[in-house]
């Protein structure tokens, strides 16, 4: 059987082989192309059943071929007997089979070229099989049939050839292994001693009509001439294996990249001859490429807000199907997963907003901010699917700013109040002069620089994390089994009862007052080091003596066993839906939920064990985190008059910091590869972001711009690929999930968390920081610099097929790799200086 590859039923006669690229002896395509010229021809025959096509049959046939009245009915009659189909079964029901008696002996199935297994038992093709049969989940929707039937047969002296395209498709009971519309049916029954050559006939009209261009024109042609010119450019595309340069019996495994019938009408014959070695898809690649951002999104109108009142025309039709779209079990899987890398994210950066300003903006006021800007970014941005965040310039800008009002005693809040008023003035100024237009000359150098700078800083602040567990929970790295004896620690109160043994020396006897006291104290305190935990003793003003003191057991170790199962879970788990393992669906659901599945798993091992690695941590109050501050910030009172102007050089700064940060990002997020269908709104996204910038000043909470490996790992997590496959055929990538909901939903539970900290409290923060970590390292190997990378490492003969090594000298490919890689690193160390904050203007 075909469909897109070739199938046989093995010499067991138990099981369908794998799908195979059919190899044809070139001999059969001529004998085929002699077939149809001389064979019965029926185009757009109208006929109900199978017996009224072979009547039809029998009676066009050329006066030259013209089979006596006997023959006729004999091979009709041998034509319409019971077919027999191999069976597809699961395995569930070949292990039920397996106790029962086995089918014995073989036949020929008349008019067809395989040997099937005979049974004493019913026709395994009555129309009760069709509709148990599994195979049907393979096939898509408005698929047709077409029925090949060759052999030799005793009693014709010539073949008997028919080539029949009905004019519309007819179910023809159980000819067919499953239910399904028939269109086409080829003939091919002669003489013996003629059954191998008859069966590689078969094979290539079976080939010519799973081949999408020759199936346009079998359904249009009008005579017999336009089908055999559809057939000679099908040779005129063939490749020729020499004999003796590969074995005929391998089969070829089909490819996971193949040419679509676009680009293979496109592809003019001289271009298609003058590459060698395979090289059409390359050609076709070349011949498609275009500039990624070369759309409609991006042009000029020429009139004030012209690009926003596009981008709202654009995306106001899709508004509603924004939220239908989301009802997909995928979308769960992709809020659970998003929402605990935006938790952490948020945790992170509160904490280190905290440090650096005093607490006036905390843990807390992250939550609140990262709920309400993501709540409102998704609700009205024209790319929904972006996660707004904080980002490291934006804190750096942060830390400098609350320095130079500590310095100059200005209050940095009311200072902070006016920058965002005016950032978003300019923002405002942007948008209106469709500024945005400037990003059609972003470049795969530029992309591709931030995208791997900001996924290395992931990796890098992860495993920076993970190694000052090493400080909190140190290890005992003087530990010896052998020492065990010497260690000890006992709680040292004896500064404490020096006063009172004193009092008990230099007072007067036993009898009087002072003395009695002295004692009841005494009592009162159990003796040293006995009965009390670390707690107890600190909290009684002792300390800690001993060896053994510092010794925090496994944690550290622990944790990083957390953190590394968890980066390899999830790594493996989201490969899981190309394994070889389980059904399709299983696969995709494990594939879909991978995440979660790591996380849930790492989070019972650590409960299970009991260790007391470091959780995370949720804000459970609503209050500010610095009680001297209220949650509106007023614009005139504590700082002189004149700080409303000056804010104006500091905020073209943040203005162009976070435009570049946030263009780049949404160039990033909508690259042509990720098929979305519902455009994109470069204009309307800055003006969310520049309206966000008001509301979070006023309320001093942190500034919000998209955040690019959070982004990528949400759209990540939403692909779309074809529910249906051929048999060896991959998974289709249908492009993105695009709605709002999933990203609604993942700020939602932001702003609520801080009511599930009970809960949130049994997550281990190795945990999460191995999520960033695969986040980080997914976001890196989506990108082609880290494919150029690994080619400087791999000698040529060893290096992939790419496209672009087909056209362009190897050296010049390392050499702009390597000036990438000094530019990467130029900005990894302008980053670690004060300097950060120019670094999008410096990409």
């Amino acid at each position: 059987r075909w469909m897109k590859f070739e199938e046989k039923v093995e010499d067991g006669g138990e099981r369908w082989s794998a799908p195979h690229v059919p190899a044809l002896p070139l001999h059969s395509l001529f004998q085929l192309k002699m077939c149809l010229q001389k064979g019965t021809m029926l185009l757009d025959l109208d006929a109900p059943s199978f017996k009224e096509i072979i009547d039809k049959a029998l009676s066009g046939q050329p006066e030259e071929a013209e089979l006596q009245p006997e023959l006729r009915e004999r091979l009709a009659a041998l034509l319409l007997r019971q077919p027999r189909h191999q069976p597809t079964k699961s395995p569930l029901q070949l292990l039920v089979e397996l106790g029962l008696s086995p089918c014995r002996g073989r036949h020929t199935v008349p008019g067809h070229g395989e040997q099937l297994p005979h049974c004493e038992c019913p026709a395994a093709a009555s129309l009760s099989f069709q509709l148990r049969n599994q195979f049907k989940k393979k096939v898509p929707p408005g698929a047709e049939a077409a029925h090949v039937a060759v052999g030799e047969v005793e009693f014709l002296e010539k073949p008997f050839i028919a080539f029949i395209r009905l004019r519309r498709g007819v179910t023809l009971g159980s000819l067919a292994e499953i239910a399904l519309p028939s269109r086409f049916l080829f003939i091919l029954l002669g003489p013996r001693a003629k059954m191998k050559a008859y069966h590689e006939v078969g094979r290539a009209m079976a080939t010519l009509l799973t081949d999408e261009l020759f199936q346009r024109v079998a359904r249009q042609a009008e005579d017999r001439e336009e089908l055999i010119a559809g057939m000679e450019a099908f040779l005129d595309e063939l490749t020729v294996l020499p004999p003796g340069k590969w074995d005929p019996s391998t089969r070829i495994p089909p490819s996971s990249c193949l040419l679509s019938p676009h680009r293979r009408t496109t592809m003019h014959p001289s271009d298609r001859q003058s590459h060698g070695n395979g090289d059409m898809a390359a050609a076709g690649d070349r011949a498609s490429l275009g500039h990624p951002h070369s759309r409609q999104e991006l042009a000029r109108t020429g009139r004030l807000f012209g690009g926003l009142l596009r981008d709202i025309r654009r995306k106001a039709p899709w508004y509603r199907s924004d939220f239908s779209d989301a009802l997909h079990p995928q979308c769960l899987s992709a809020v659970l997963y998003i929402y605990l890398a935006t938790v952490t994210n948020a945790i992170t950066f509160g904490g280190m907003l905290g440090d650096e300003t005093a607490n006036m903006q905390g843990v807390l006021e992250s939550f609140l901010g990262t709920a309400f800007a993501g709540s409102i970014f998704c609700l009205f941005s024209g790319q929904p699917l972006t996660i707004l965040s904080s980002t490291g310039p934006v804190l750096l800008f942060e830390r400098l700013l609350f320095s130079f009002s500590q310095d100059h005693s200005l209050d940095y809040l009311e200072f902070r109040l006016w920058i965002g008023l005016w950032v978003a003035f300019f923002g405002m100024v942007l948008v209106a002069t469709e500024a945005s237009h400037l990003v059609r000359y972003f470049t795969r150098f530029t992309e591709e620089s931030f995208c791997a700078l900001i996924s290395l800083i992931f990796i890098y602040d992860s495993l920076k994390k993970m190694l000052s567990l090493a400080d909190t929970f140190p290890i005992n790295w003087q530990y010896h089994l052998d020492n065990i004896t010497s260690y000890s620690c006992i709680c040292n109160l004896r500064r404490l009862l020096d006063p009172i043994l004193t009092c008990l020396t230099t007072s007067a006897p036993s009898s009087t007052p002072l003395h009695a006291i002295c004692l009841s104290i005494l009592a009162s305190w159990h003796c040293p080091g006995t009965g009390l935990s670390r707690s107890q003793c600190l909290g009684r003003g002792g300390h800690l003596l001993g060896t053994s003191c510092q010794y925090v057991p496994d944690i550290a170790l622990f944790s990083f066993l957390l953190f590394w199962g968890t980066f390899l879970s999830c790594t493996t788990l989201k490969r899981f839906r190309s394994s070889r393992y389980f059904p399709a669906g299983v696969r995709k659901l494990v594939s879909d939920f991978a995440i979660i599945l790591a996380i849930l798993a790492s989070c019972a091992v650590d409960a299970a064990l009991g260790l007391e690695t470091p959780k995370l941590i949720v804000p459970s109050e609503l209050k500010p985190t610095n009680p001297a501050r209220g949650w509106i910030v007023f614009p005139f009172g504590a700082n002189p008059w004149w700080v409303c102007l000056v804010s104006v050089v500091p905020a073209v700064l943040v203005t162009i910091l976070i435009f570049m940060d946030q263009q780049i990002t949404a160039v990033i997020l909508n690259r042509r590869e990720y098929k979305l269908q519902k455009g994109a709104g470069f204009h309307l996204d800055l003006l969310c972001v520049s309206l966000l910038m008001v509301v979070t000043s006023a309320t001093g909470l942190p500034w919000y711009v998209s955040a690019t490996v959070i982004s990528l790992a949400h759209m990540e997590s939403l692909r779309k690929e074809s529910a249906t496959s051929a048999p060896g055929e991959h998974p289709e990538f249908l492009g993105i999930r695009e709605q709002r909901l999933t990203g609604l939903a993942v700020f939602v539970l932001t702003g609520v968390s801080v009511f599930m900290a009970p809960i949130l409290k049994h997550i281990p923060m190795p945990v999460l920081y191995g999520v960033f970590l695969h986040m980080g390292v997914a976001a890196l190997n989506s990108i082609q610099l880290t494919d150029r990378v690994r080619l400087l490492l791999m000698p040529a003969k060893h290096q992939p097929d790419l496209a672009y090594l087909r056209h362009v000298p190897l050296r010049r490919v390392h050499l702009f790799t390597i000036i990438q890689l000094l530019c990467l690193a130029l900005l990894w160390v302008l980053k670690s200086t004060v300097a950060a904050i120019i670094f999008p203007v410096m990409v």
